[in-house]
C-alpha cells in the first residue's frame, strides 16, 4: 500500500447530506468518504455499501438527510507512525482505504492500494498513457542561473514534460566539509572540483524553479543529501528524483519518502540486493515511486544498456518503470518507450564541448525536440490490442486498390444472380469478392448494368424506397456532374452540392443539362481537395508559387459556380466551400503562430472576384485524410481564432461536424464549446459523425457526436444554414449511405 497525502477527495463535512457524500464517493472512485467536523476531526466513514444499506432501510429515502445518519462511527483507522506492515495487515476486501490519523484524530494520509498510475505534477503516467519525458539539466547550467533558465526554455520548446536539476549541500555531502578535494583520488577530486565550480545555491535554484513555474513546466530535483531534500521540501516541488548513487543511502530515502511526494529512483551502479533493499525502504514508508533502468557509464555502451531489464525492475518493484539514458543518440529512449517505459530522462545541453562529463552524453535542443516528437509518434503507433478497425486511410486505399463483385452483363429487376453473372474487378467500391457465395441466388430488386457494382443492400434483397424528408432547414446531397441524375430519381433534395475533382474542373457544366433546362433546387460547390501532382490549395502558404496557384484554383471554382447558375432557378447566391490551407508536414502551430497565416489567407481572398457567390471557409480536422493523414492542419480548427477571423473579415464558415468534432477531441475540449463559439458564423453545414482524432466521414449514429445536443445548439445559432450528409462513400448504391444518414438525422433536425 501507499500513503496518499492528498486527502481532500476523501473528506466531506460532518453535516453534509447523503447526496453530497454520494457525489464525493463518485468523484474519488474509491467507494468511501470520511466525515470530518469543523476542526478536521474524523467522526465516521461512509461507503457506497453503507449508503445502499441505509436506502433499503428507509420507507421513503431522503437524499437530503444528513450523511451522518448513514455513516459508521466505528471504522478501521490507524495512528500516524503505524508501520506499513501493520496497516497492510488491516486491509481486506471492502476495506482498502484506511485513514491514518494524527494525535488529534485528523486525517494525515489515506493508506491506499498501490495505484497502477503515478501522478507527477500535472502528468499522470501508466500503461497506455504518454510517457513523462524529463529534460535533465543536472549541472549542465555550469553554475549560471541564466544558462539554467535558457535550458528550461529549450526543454519547453522541445515539448518535454518536465525538467530536472540537482541540488547539493557541499558541506553536508563531502567529508572535507566543503569544496576542498585535497587528499581524494583522481576521480572524486575531478568530480568535486567540477561540482564546487558549477553548483547552484539554494537561492539560485529557487530562482530557476520560479522560472519553470513561469514557463508552465513541471520541475523535479535530485537532492544529494538531507539538507538539500529539506530545502526542496520548503519550496514544494511536485516530485523527487533519487540518483543511482544514493540507493544505499536509506536515511535520505526515508526523509524523501516522508514528504509524501512521488519518487523516481534510478538503479544504475547498483546490485539487485541494493535495489530490493531500497524498494523495501520506500514501501515501508508508503511511498509512491517508479524505478528507472540506468547504465551509469558516460557514455554508456549500447551493449550494456539492457532495456529488457525494465521487465525485471517492474516485477521487483511492483511499480511503473522507465529509462534514464547516458548513451549517445535518441533511438534507445524511443525503443524504451516501445518496451513500456513510462518515464524517459535524458540530459540536455547547449554545447557538448563544455566542461563536465554530462555534456558529452547530452542532447542538443533540436535533438531533444526530435526525441520527444518521435516518442509521441511511437506512442501513437503502439495503439491498442483491441480488435482491428480499418482506418480511414485504409478505407480510402481499399476503395482505390481492392476489387469488387461487378455484373458481367445487364441484369434486370427480378433476375436471380448466377455464377456467370458475376465478375471480380477493381476498384473496391462494392461487395468484396469473399461475398460471392452470399450473392449467388439473390433475386435482384434493382437493375444492375454490366460492369456496375453489387452492394450489401443487394444481399438483403432490399432497395431504398423514395420518400419525402421533413427537416427544419434545407437539406441536400453531395453529387458529381456524372451522378446527380440517378439521385434525383429517388429523392427530392432542396439543393445539390457539387463536389469537384480536379478533372471535373475541366468539364463544361452545360454538357450535363438539356438545352434550356433549369432545376428547381439551389446548389453549392466544393473545391477539389486534391490536384494532379499532389497539389493542395493553400492560401496560407509562404511559398509564392503555391500561394498564387491556390488563388487561381479558387477563382476557377468561383467561376464554375457562376457557370452552373443558369441551370438552376434559385435566386440566392451559391455557396462555395474551400479548404483554405494552413497545413504543415511536421507539426501543429501555437496560437500566436497562426495569426500571420490567417492574414495571408485574407490577403489571398482579397485577390478573388467573389461576385455572385458566398465563399466560405471549411472547418478542418487536426489530421486530414489527404496524404494518408500525415499532415497537420492549423487553421479553422481552434474555435477562438476561427471566430476572430470571421469577425475581423466578415467571412462565413462551412461547419463540418466531423472535422470539428475531431479537432475538439484532439484539443481535449467539449465539442459543444466549438459549436457555441463558431455557431454564429455558420453559413453551411456538413453533417457526419466522427471517431477519435482522425476518424472522419463516419455514418451518423456510429461515432461520438451527440446529435441531439448539436441539433439544439444549431437551431439557436444557425437555424437557416442548409446541410448535406457527408458520409464516406455515401454515394455508392445510389446514395444508400446518404439516405441512411437522412433517415437517422430526421429525428433531431
Amino acid at each position: 500500500m501507499i500513503l496518499d497525502r492528498t486527502v481532500a477527495p476523501y473528506l466531506v463535512d460532518a453535516d453534509a447530506t447523503v447526496h453530497e457524500a454520494l457525489r464525493r464517493i463518485d468523484a474519488n472512485r474509491a467507494r468511501v468518504v470520511f466525515l470530518a467536523d469543523a476542526h478536521g476531526v474524523v467522526t465516521g466513514s461512509l461507503s457506497d455499501g453503507d449508503v445502499r444499506r441505509w436506502l433499503t432501510a428507509q420507507t421513503a429515502p431522503d437524499l437530503l438527510a444528513p450523511a451522518a445518519d448513514a455513516a459508521r462511527t466505528a471504522f478501521v483507522s490507524v495512528r500516524e507512525g503505524t508501520s506499513m506492515e501493520r496497516i497492510e495487515a488491516l486491509a481486506r476486501p471492502g476495506i482498502d482505504r484506511i485513514p491514518v490519523l494524527d494525535d488529534c484524530g485528523r486525517i494525515f494520509a489515506i493508506a491506499s492500494p498501490v495505484p497502477r498510475t503515478l501522478t507527477i505534477g500535472r502528468h499522470t503516467i501508466g500503461e497506455g498513457l504518454p510517457a513523462l519525458v524529463i529534460g535533465e539539466i543536472g549541472n549542465n547550467h555550469q553554475g549560471d542561473v541564466e544558462l539554467a533558465t535558457t535550458l528550461v526554455d529549450h526543454c519547453v520548446a522541445a515539448g518535454a514534460s518536465a525538467v530536472k536539476l540537482q541540488l547539493r549541500d557541499m558541506a553536508a555531502l563531502y567529508r572535507s566539509g566543503g569544496a576542498s578535494s585535497a587528499g581524494e583520488d583522481l576521480g572524486p577530486q575531478y568530480t568535486m572540483n567540477l561540482l564546487a565550480k558549477y553548483s547552484l545555491s539554494v537561492e539560485d535554484m529557487y530562482r530557476v524553479f520560479d522560472h519553470c513555474a513561469a514557463r508552465d513546466i513541471d520541475v523535479l530535483c535530485t537532492p544529494w543529501d538531507i539538507p538539500s531534500a529539506e530545502a526542496l521540501e520548503r519550496y514544494g516541488i511536485p516530485a523527487y528524483k533519487i540518483a543511482s548513487a544514493d540507493l544505499t543511502h536509506h536515511d535520505l530515502l526515508r526523509r524523501v519518502a516522508d514528504t509524501g511526494r512521488p519518487m523516481i529512483m534510478s538503479t544504475g551502479m547498483s546490485t539487485e540486493a541494493e535495489i530490493t533493499a531500497a524498494v523495501g525502504v520506500l514501501r515501508s514508508h508508503g511511498a509512491q515511486y517508479a524505478l528507472l533502468q540506468t547504465q551509469s557509464t558516460y557514455p554508456a555502451p549500447f551493449k550494456d544498456v539492457n532495456l529488457r531489464y525494465m521487465d525485471r525492475l517492474a516485477e521487483m518493484g511492483d511499480c511503473l518503470v522507465g529509462y534514464s539514458g547516458h548513451e549517445r543518440g535518441i533511438h534507445v529512449p524511443i525503443a524504451a518507450v516501445a518496451r513500456g517505459a513510462s518515464i524517459i530522462e535524458k540530459h540536455v545541453t547547449v554545447d557538448r564541448s563544455l566542461e563536465g562529463s554530462d555534456h558529452k552524453v547530452s542532447l542538443l535542443p533540436d535533438e531533444l525536440a526530435a526525441m520527444v516528437r518521435q516518442i509521441r509518434e511511437v506512442e501513437a503507433a503502439l495503439g491498442t490490442a483491441e480488435p482491428r478497425v480499418v482506418s480511414t486511410g485504409e478505407l480510402m486505399n481499399r476503395v482505390n486498390l481492392a476489387t469488387s463483385l461487378v455484373a458481367a452483363r445487364d441484369l434486370e429487376v427480378g433476375e436471380v444472380v448466377t455464377e456467370a453473372d458475376v465478375d471480380v474487378k477493381s476498384p473496391g467500391r462494392g461487395l468484396q469478392p469473399d461475398r460471392r457465395d452470399a450473392l449467388l441466388g439473390v433475386r435482384l430488386r434493382r437493375r444492375v448494368p454490366a460492369g456496375d457494382f453489387f452492394y450489401p443492400g443487394d444481399l438483403a434483397e432490399q432497395a431504398h424506397e423514395q420518400r419525402d424528408y421533413s427537416f427544419s432547414r434545407p437539406w441536400g446531397l453531395p453529387v458529381r456532374f456524372h451522378d446527380f441524375r440517378p439521385l434525383l430519381e429517388v429523392s427530392q433534395p432542396d439543393f445539390l452540392e457539387f463536389h469537384q475533382s480536379y478533372r471535373d474542373m475541366d468539364l463544361d457544366p452545360a454538357d450535363f443539362f438539356a438545352p434550356g433546362e433549369r432545376l428547381g433546387q439551389f446548389f453549392t460547390i466544393h473545391a477539389p481537395d486534391l490536384y494532379a501532382g499532389d497539389f493542395l490549395i493553400d492560401l496560407a502558404s509562404p511559398e509564392d508559387a503555391i500561394w498564387e496557384r491556390s488563388i487561381r484554383e479558387v477563382q476557377r471554382v468561383v467561376d464554375m459556380a457562376r457557370a452552373l447558375r443558369p441551370h438552376f432557378t434559385c435566386a440566392e447566391d451559391p455557396i462555395v466551400i474551400v479548404t483554405m490551407g494552413g497545413f504543415l508536414a511536421d507539426r501543429h502551430l501555437a496560437p500566436a503562430e497562426r495569426a500571420p497565416l490567417y492574414a495571408r489567407v485574407q490577403r489571398a481572398l482579397e485577390r478573388i472576384d467573389e461576385s455572385g457567390v458566398r465563399l466560405t471557409a471549411q472547418t478542418l480536422p487536426p489530421f486530414p485524410w489527404l496524404m494518408g493523414g500525415q499532415q497537420f492542419h492549423n487553421l479553422f480548427m481552434d474555435p477562438e481564432d476561427t471566430a476572430r477571423f470571421c469577425e475581423e473579415t466578415g467571412r462565413r464558415l462551412t461547419f463540418d461536424v466531423s472535422h470539428t468534432k475531431l479537432a475538439a477531441t484532439f484539443a481535449g475540449r467539449p465539442f459543444s464549446e466549438y459549436v457555441d463559439i463558431m455557431g454564429p458564423h455558420i453559413e453551411h453545414l456538413h453533417i457526419v459523425d466522427a471517431v477519435g482524432i482522425d476518424g472522419e466521414g463516419v455514418q451518423v449514429g456510429e461515432g461520438e457526436v451527440d446529435f441531439r445536443d448539436l441539433a439544439e445548439r444549431l437551431a439557436r445559432l444557425a437555424p437557416q444554414a442548409p446541410f448535406i450528409p457527408e458520409i464516406w462513400q455515401g454515394h455508392v448504391n445510389n446514395g444508400e449511405g446518404f439516405f441512411t444518414a437522412l433517415d437517422r438525422l430526421e429525428q433531431w433536425f
